[in-house]
């Protein structure tokens, strides 16, 4: 069966002097069974919350802990980029990665293409992306939402050569995707469950088109997640968790969030859903 994830986006947000203690919290706050829990803090952050997140006290009593996640990468190994970040840069500071995020798009014009790049030198170093994918406002108005996600998704992922083994034996998956509505970012106004989850059978059918093993993907939804809502999403079965933004720095909103994907683990590990299984990774 797919794993369920949480993922903590902190963007610009935290300094190295209080990320460390902030992700000792979430992780003490989040000690849930069956959860892959992940933050990802700035660059500056990463080794203060690295070392945090290594205490016992962040350890789930099935023993699994906090992973880290960096924000983005450069799409080349290395060379004459000042201020950017290649990936194998993050050795030792990062396990996952978020690429593709709507706001890299919007902030920095980065193109599918370039996306496509990111993902490959995630996966040659051994990082397991978080791939973002979803559409504006005026698209879904227009009802071309699938159809821009698809896209993105072809632009990403055609001819891209996942990973099928993890070299240290980590149960992980190589390939997630978040589905993130653009117009339900830092908003307030979020999609209802029900159109997170259509998108997220566009989002398989057009993996298994791929190539990918769409069943085997997990997709989470990201847009204004809260503890609040976070039951409506992870109560369709095609959804598998969260990113999570602005939350991501509330020890309260993580526990909550954390806690009701606790509930939904347990009951795919007692009676997997037949939209949950599980295949090559």
């Amino acid at each position: 069966m797919r794993r369920v994830i949480v993922a903590g986006n902190w963007k610009m947000q935290s300094t190295p002097a209080d990320a460390g203690e902030l992700a000792r919290t979430i992780a003490a706050r989040t000690r849930v069974n069956g959860v892959i829990r992940i933050l990802c803090p700035p660059f500056v952050s990463l080794g203060v919350v690295r070392d945090a997140l290594a205490e016992p006290g962040a350890a789930a009593p099935d023993g699994s802990g906090v992973w880290v996640g960096a924000q983005n990468i450069h799409h080349e190994r290395a060379g004459a980029h000042t201020g950017e970040i290649a990936a194998p840069m993050l050795a030792g500071l990062a396990s996952w990665v978020i690429v593709g995020h709507s706001e890299r798009r919007r902030d920095a014009g980065e193109t599918d293409a370039q996306i496509a790049a990111k993902l490959a030198q995630a996966w040659a170093a051994g990082l397991h992306p978080i791939l973002c994918v979803g559409e504006v406002l005026a698209d879904r108005d227009a009802g071309r939402a699938e159809a821009i996600v698809e896209g993105q998704l072809r632009g990403a992922l055609a001819g891209a050569m996942v990973p099928v083994q993890d070299p240290a034996g980590v149960d992980l998956p190589w390939l997630t995707i978040a589905y993130e509505p653009v117009w339900a970012i830092g908003t307030g106004r979020n999609a209802r469950g029900a159109d997170a989850a259509a998108m997220a059978t566009a989002i398989r059918r057009t993996l298994d088109d791929l190539a990918h093993t769409g069943d085997a993907v997990p997709i989470l939804y990201g847009g204004s997640v809260t503890s609040a809502n976070i039951d409506e999403f992870l109560a369709e079965p095609t959804l598998d968790g969260a990113l999570v933004g602005g939350a991501s720095l509330k020890a309260d909103e993580m526990a909550g969030i954390v806690a009701r994907a606790g509930i939904t683990a347990a009951a795919r590990a007692a009676a997997p859903h037949p939209d949950a299984r599980r295949g090559p990774r």
